[in-house]
């Protein structure tokens, strides 16, 4: 559905509407395929539930295809140090599905393009992207710090912007860096947990580049009034309504859609789309898939669908065994 692309192909990996947390794209040009941010969680807690047993069979699904596309990619970048955007080396089949074995997979041989974890880093994702660096990053042929930097593969350049606020300004989840694609006048923008964007400078750092696709983490209205406002809330959906009539494609997704009200919250930005002939699509949508939301309907899920006997059993473990031990699913 990449209709403004005839270069470039945008390839939707994992994402909240293909049932996980993740922002996960693959895009390949001519010259190199590039893996973005090639991670994958599932919410640990919500409404008082751990994840569902079909959460954690997407969960699988989707790791598996990071790694068959990884293993494609010749670049894989990493945006931040969350773990739905990076794959750690630990042992964790209860949150992230992950080991040593699946960080190889992902990044061995590859050209690593990521975010600085010394500058404009907390302490959380110093210490995780130090930890990367030595572990699941030492798979690379190449490691490289990517903040405000261009690379260049044959006539494809990917550039990374410099540190943007994860969220409002100052907010104290840090920083993430925005990459933008470019090959033969075509240009894919990818901009995760920008939250919006609130902050007015990630705002304009976004309609500079003038990119026929943005690939975009919308606002976590579920964190209203716990960690956002709801001013920060109405500001990201202004500022994606001034988005989505400047770029002709919008794929809008991630924390957005961990609410189930999200299309109503969306629904102003999808008609300033439409006023000017723009697109405004989930990951899924744009795939040409429904949407396929599964922690936003957690309670459904539980109340739909009681999880088996041995999955209960698995759930009471401490939950150091549970993840070194895979769930029956």
């Amino acid at each position: 559905m990449d209709y403004y692309l005839r270069e470039i192909l945008v390839t939707p990996v994992a994402s909240e509407s293909l049932g996980v947390r993740s922002m996960c794209t693959y895009v390949e040009t001519p010259d190199v395929k590039i893996l973005l941010d090639a991670g994958v969680s599932l919410g640990p807690n919500r409404f008082g539930l751990p994840p569902h047993p079909r959460e954690y069979r997407a969960l699988k699904d989707r790791r598996e295809e990071i790694i068959r596309f990884a293993e494609k990619s010749n670049v894989v970048t990493v945006s931040h140090y969350h773990f739905d955007h990076h794959t750690p080396s630990f042992t964790d089949w209860v949150y992230n599905w992950c080991s040593a074995e699946i960080a190889e997979k992902t990044y061995r041989g590859k050209t690593v393009l990521a975010k600085s974890y010394r500058e404009y880093a907390n302490f959380s994702q110093r210490r995780r992207g130090w930890l990367f660096a030595k572990t699941s990053g030492g798979y690379a042929e190449r490691l490289e710090v990517a903040d405000n930097r261009t690379f260049m593969f044959g006539d494809t350049s990917i550039s990374f912007s410099k540190p943007v606020f994860h969220g409002p300004e100052g907010s104290d989840l840090g920083w993430v860096i925005i990459s933008v694609i470019r090959h033969k006048g075509e240009c894919v923008l990818f901009a995760p947990d920008v939250q919006g964007p609130i902050s007015q400078e990630t705002l304009s750092i976004i309609l500079n580049e003038k990119p026929q696709v943005a690939i975009i983490g919308g606002p976590p209205m579920y964190l209203a009034e716990f960690r956002l406002s709801h001013e920060d809330i109405s500001l990201a959906i202004e500022n994606l309504k001034i988005i989505a009539k400047h770029i002709p494609v919008v794929i809008l997704d991630h924390h957005l859609l961990r609410d189930e009200n999200w299309s109503y919250a969306v629904k102003p930005v999808i008609e300033s789309a439409a006023s000017v002939g723009h697109k405004v699509l989930t990951s899924a949508e744009f795939m040409g898939k429904e949407n396929y939301l599964l922690e936003a309907f957690r309670r459904r899920l539980y109340a739909d669908e009681p999880p088996s006997s041995d999955f209960m059993r698995w759930l009471k473990k401490p939950l150091a065994e549970r993840k070194t031990t895979p769930p029956p699913i």
